[in-house]
């Protein structure tokens, strides 16, 4: 069975309006530049450990369902993970736009692993409200 995290970007989210795939590619390779960086100081390719997946974005057969960023593992401990920028519903003034990283069924505790950290990164940059997998909610947004 998939598990799903969610950050929701709310009015006070660097961005309330929402993201797009392309925005989200952009803070994976914002975090792969940050490992990056962190393996030159130690002097260690740390970006092979730390990002051990390929992006490869899916467009879904119809316009209605979400397309998706999908990252495959480049080793055996890594398998998938699943990301989707799902815009605020119109209709409802409550709704903000999520975020949504997906583990897909077969996915390993490996994949769990990164998905949170990379949750955790993406919710930071983006300061906005992050739901883990298990439920527990953490606060990136600034609060009043």
């Amino acid at each position: 069975m998939s598990q799903n995290a969610y950050i929701r970007l709310v009015k006070s989210s660097a961005a309330p309006e929402g993201v797009t795939l392309s925005d989200l590619e952009q803070s994976l390779h914002a975090y792969q530049d940050a490992v990056r960086r962190t393996g030159s100081q130690l002097d260690w390719e740390y970006e092979n450990a730390a990002f051990p997946y390929t992006i490869e974005p899916v467009t879904p057969p119809s316009e209605k369902e979400p397309s998706w960023l999908y990252l495959r593992g480049r080793e055996s401990r890594y398998r998938h993970i699943a990301l989707s920028a799902i815009p605020a519903d119109t209709g409802s003034e409550d709704s903000c736009p999520i975020v949504q990283i997906a583990l897909p069924d077969g996915a390993t505790h490996g994949d769990k692993s990164k998905a949170n950290e990379l949750s955790r990164f993406i919710a930071r940059s983006l300061k906005a409200e992050l739901q883990l997998f298990n439920g527990r909610i953490m606060y990136y947004n600034p609060r009043k």
